[in-house]
């Protein structure tokens, strides 16, 4: 049997793939309630809802590892950004 467990569509990969998106999207709401002005929250919060719903049924495993390194990407940017902005 080996690794098939881990073959990229199971059931278990998918469910590990998606606690991983869900973990990453929640992280992104909360760094953005941390913005002060109001505008710019909903802007970020209707940004990435809308990222991450317009991509919700991306299948290609290559892809998807993909957004969720530049999701990252950017998450660490804003933090950066909130972070400067405080100091």
């Amino acid at each position: 049997r080996g690794a098939s467990w881990c073959s990229p569509l199971s059931p278990l990969h998918q469910f590990l793939r998606r606690q991983q998106v869900l973990q990453l999207y929640r992280k992104i709401l909360r760094a953005v309630r941390e913005v002060p002005a109001e505008a710019d929250r909903r802007y970020l919060k209707d940004w990435a809802r809308e990222e991450f719903r317009r991509n919700k049924d991306a299948t290609d495993e290559d892809a998807i590892r993909m957004m969720i390194t530049q999701g990252n990407m950017q998450l660490q940017e804003l933090q950066r950004t909130l972070k400067l902005a405080k100091s």
